[in-house]
């Protein structure tokens, strides 16, 4: 296994960096604050720096790089704001992933361009009200006529579900708990009867978009196709091994972030006389959470690895997500323990990094479900 920090990571990791406090960080508690998402920033910053299709082909436009510089640009995003780590990740695992992992060729020259270059921001659809990790029971319907597919129903807790541009969305195609009765589909926004929804209101991860989005009697060409017909669910669970990475990634990020703003606060704060950081109290929360963070990091190093050389990786993925959302949990309420009563204020950073961590062991697979892959693929 090998994932030593390139030189050209580094300068990856310090570009994202500078483009990241120079734009994010000082509007950030204004989007979180407003629930802003701010489209503009994507399309006029993120897309042109190449942030929006790290993973996609160069002769697609995009950066053609690996899941290692991938999770750098998450993990040097989230750990200044969360939301748009959120963002960028949806953005280039689900929707322009499965294009990128499914699409014919014809496809991908139609809509990843736009969307590694971030004229369009894209959206993938598979939860619904009912059926979040059920998803084989999903209501949403695709029924051939003609030369179309028409699609009826409504997907929840969709990101850029109002916002997105484009958007890839699993629906049923054939008979309910048929893992082989989903088909995936590209919808472009404009399409008539495409919508989006309600937008949630949400206790982190604010500045990004989660929103419903709704079909109704909304008619796509056969072209729209992604894969075979009945191979939407197998599509997806792939999709999610990807996502899971991604996940991992974002909880790392804000981890991260989390513990450099509470060693710097340690060194700064006073008490008793002398900095909190020499207080073994605070300086064996810093060992724990920096000792929790470095385990993360090296099992999603683990995992992109394997993902880099198209080895099958669902197991490791889930070891990832689950332990680095929880380690992204923990170390952002023990932030919040060593800033005291700043720490409970919107003034100081650590209280965004302890709302937006919770997402990172629900979203794309809870703890629970991450358990459950884990142990069927050690049991297998």
């Amino acid at each position: 296994m090998e994932f030593s920090t390139t030189e050209n990571r580094q300068m990856i990791a310090q570009a994202v960096r500078d483009l990241v406090e120079r734009e994010v960080r000082p509007n950030l508690m204004d989007w979180d604050e407003s629930q802003h998402m701010p489209i503009d920033l994507f399309k006029k910053h993120f897309g042109p720096a190449g942030m929006l299709g790290v993973l996609v082909p160069e002769e697609y436009g995009g950066a053609g790089l690996g899941y290692h510089e991938y999770v750098d640009t998450i993990v040097e995003v989230a750990r200044v704001c969360g939301s748009i780590g959120l963002s960028v990740a949806a953005h280039n695992s689900l929707c322009t992933g499965h294009i990128m992992y499914f699409g014919n060729d014809e496809q991908k020259k139609r809509w990843l361009p736009k969307l590694a270059t971030g004229e369009w921001l894209g959206a993938w659809a598979l939860t619904e009200a009912g059926t979040g990790s059920d998803a084989m029971r999903m209501a949403t319907t695709a029924r051939k006529d003609g030369e179309e597919w028409v699609l009826n129903g409504t997907k929840n807790w969709i990101t850029h579900g109002i916002s997105g541009d484009v958007v890839v969305v699993i629906a049923r195609t054939g008979e309910l708990l048929d893992s082989k009765g989903m088909t995936a589909f590209v919808v472009e926004r404009g399409t008539p009867g495409l919508k989006g929804g309600k937008k949630e209101n949400k206790l982190g991860m604010r500045a990004s978009e989660t929103a419903e989005v709704i079909f109704d009697e909304c008619r796509i060409p056969e072209a729209n196709v992604l894969g075979e017909i009945g191979q939407g669910f197998q599509q997806a669970m792939k999709v999610l091994d990807g996502g899971r990475i991604s996940i991992a990634a974002l909880a790392l990020g804000i981890a991260k972030g989390a513990l450099d703003a509470s060693v710097a606060y340690s060194k700064e704060r006073h008490q008793f006389g002398k900095p909190i950081s020499e207080f073994q109290a605070i300086s064996f929360k810093l060992a724990d959470m920096a000792t929790r963070i470095e385990a993360s990091e090296l099992l999603i190093r683990q995992a992109s690895d394997m993902k880099n050389k198209g080895q099958r990786m669902t197991k490791e993925s889930a070891m990832a997500k689950y332990y680095a959302s929880e380690v992204s949990v923990y170390a952002s309420t023990e932030a919040v323990q060593i800033f005291g009563g700043y720490g409970y204020t919107k003034d100081f950073p650590v209280e965004k990094f302890y709302r937006d961590s919770k997402l990172c062991t629900i979203g794309e697979g809870t703890s629970e479900i991450q358990k459950l892959v884990i142990s069927r693929e050690v049991l297998r």
